[in-house]
């Protein structure tokens, strides 16, 4: 495990690649699923900000986040942890995410849960609506 709080699953998108083809790749290599993305939940920029004990420095950026659907107990079963991505995973609450997350992963989470219901976009800033 590189961080010490939980996170969605993801990356950054590789040259040449588009974000759809991105969240497609990062899931199979963390989860080794094979799956599409489905819609869009949210849109997020995050403005440039240090993290972690060596006070890396990470630039702003434009954080996507697809609805990955519901996975049949047969797909559950499929999911394998590969090498150096994962320590683990589970299925939680909403609420529960919120407390094994940082404080914005936690806010993007409760903003794509109601955007989910809503069958809407949440378009964000550092995890926050855009008022």
């Amino acid at each position: 495990m590189y961080k010490p709080a939980w996170d969605l699953p993801g990356g950054a998108a590789e040259a040449d690649e588009s974000p759809h083809a991105a969240c497609r790749r990062e899931v199979a290599e963390e989860l080794g699923l094979d799956r599409p993305p489905g819609r869009v939940l949210a849109v997020d920029w995050v403005p440039a900000r240090t993290i972690g004990p060596d006070q890396t420095l990470l630039p702003d950026g434009v954080i996507i986040v697809y609805d990955g659907g519901v996975l049949t107990p047969a797909e559950v079963e499929e999911i394998v942890l590969m090498d150096g991505e994962l320590a683990g995973f589970e299925f939680v609450t909403a609420n529960e995410a919120a407390r094994r997350v940082n404080p914005l992963v936690a806010r993007r989470i409760s903003a794509c849960v109601q955007a989910c219901q809503a069958g809407t976009v949440a378009a964000l800033e550092n995890g926050s609506p855009v008022t």
